[in-house]
């Protein structure tokens, strides 16, 4: 494991600081739009065109990365974000910031498809596991410390901004001065919708309404919290709690997600999902303790929806159709992050902030109905399903981007034992 980190430790750090920059800037920017008594509307539809500019940052990625290489694409993607993100200081005229937004989604995705193409080019298949579930540490890290960086100063002024600019410049750092070998050039794989639809349905079900539920908690939980009176900073000290638990429970769902059968544990674990928001429903302004309670129960069962959604579908899928997989599960995802905090955003303008919460609960409960064992045939169960555990994307970035626009290459690394890198090939 060390070795590891010593190997992969620019990208590591790299991840880190960019799930930190970009955590920090969608709570700032909810917060500052609760401040202005703006709609929560325009808050999940911040969110809604991150997750759109993510998707559209897919192709334009695979593009920048044929045309100019890795870090080339790396570098400029971060210079873009690191200029959006302080032009919001030039106006706050909401059209001006979704386009911001979306710039920022499409140049983040490009800087995704560098880092995680790279971590699975280099990995042995043998190592893969560890190397991406390090990576999935990394971003949680990042995100977190992103939430609690809002406890600095404790206000919504510029220092916000300049933090996240700072964390995206900064990120620049180990990519481009790291010795490792650079990755093989991408090869796209082709997506039969029609034969994902009819085999892996139920999967579909449970990664599009954890791309709604996500993106909803992303773009509009610090508004529910600052509406129920908390300050900047204990919105962040809420938002860090959550993601935490999300963290937190990877590990004991990776143990379940390999012993019990995974459909059914998608039900359960919907079922509970649904049991932990209704408090947050139906209480009116409770107390910071309760929030953060209740906030990490609900983290800890709803970034469980989308690693067991992939599992499952993994279960049912040839080895030779997973990247077309792993394509179509983005997609799907992304469609529900953009929908879902539309819908919830809508919700929370006409009904109040804690429809956020019902929200939740009415996707979970309609994914529990939807997804059961007793729909799953067996049919085309397959015995060597990989990585039976896929940690929750973020945003639209997750351990299977890799697969998604990069099969695994030839390339491999070795754990380091010495200060000076070492980079050797084996053929998988």
């Amino acid at each position: 494991m060390l070795g590891l980190t010593k190997t992969f430790g620019a990208l590591y750090l790299a991840s880190l600081l960019m799930q930190l920059g970009s955590t920090l800037l969608m709570t700032y920017l909810a917060l500052r739009l609760s401040a202005d008594g703006v709609a929560e509307f325009w808050g999940g539809a911040l969110m809604a065109a991150n997750a759109l500019g993510m998707v559209a940052g897919g192709k334009v990625g695979r593009v920048l990365i044929q045309r100019v290489g890795h870090i080339r694409t790396y570098v400029a993607c971060g210079g873009v974000i690191a200029a959006a993100v302080l032009a919001h200081e030039f106006s706050s005229a909401l059209p001006f910031w979704l386009f911001l937004r979306a710039l920022v989604g499409l140049a983040m995705m490009c800087q995704l498809m560098v880092l995680e193409s790279w971590l699975n080019d280099q990995a042995r298949s043998d190592q893969r596991g560890k190397v991406l579930g390090i990576y999935m540490v990394a971003i949680y890290v990042g995100m977190v410390l992103g939430q609690l960086a809002l406890s600095w100063k404790g206000d919504l002024g510029i220092h916000a901004l300049l933090g996240v600019a700072m964390a995206f410049a900064l990120c620049l750092v180990p990519v481009a001065l790291t010795r490792s070998m650079h990755p093989a050039a991408l090869q796209p794989a082709p997506v039969d919708i029609k034969l994902f639809i009819q085999r892996v349905p139920q999967s579909l079900v449970t990664v599009l309404m954890a791309g709604m539920i996500y993106s909803a908690f992303f773009g509009l939980a610090a508004i529910y919290a600052s509406r129920q009176g908390l300050d900047t900073t204990e919105v962040g000290q809420f938002m860090a709690m959550i993601i935490g638990a999300g963290l937190l429970a990877q590990l004991p769902l990776g143990w379940l997600s390999d012993r019990l059968p995974r459909a059914s544990l998608i039900r359960g674990v919907a079922v509970l999902l649904v049991l932990a928001c209704l408090p947050l429903g139906f209480s009116q302004q409770p107390s910071f303790g309760v929030l953060l309670l209740v906030g990490a129960c609900i983290g800890f069962l709803q970034f469980c929806l989308y690693p067991l959604g992939v599992a499952l579908a993994n279960d049912n899928i040839e080895a030779e159709l997973r990247v077309s997989l792993a394509g179509l599960l983005l997609v799907t995802y992304g469609v529900g992050a953009a929908i879902g905090p539309l819908l919830a955003g809508a919700l929370m303008e006409r009904f109040g902030a804690s429809s956020l919460y019902y929200f939740s609960a009415a996707c979970a409960a309609l994914l529990a109905l939807s997804v059961g064992q007793g729909k799953v045939s067996g049919a085309h169960l397959q015995e060597d399903a990989p990585l039976h555990h896929q940690a929750t994307p973020v945003g639209l970035a997750s351990a299977t981007l890799a697969a998604a626009i990069e099969p695994a290459s030839p390339h491999a690394v070795e754990p380091q034992t010495t200060e000076a890198p070492t980079i050797t090939a084996q053929p998988e």
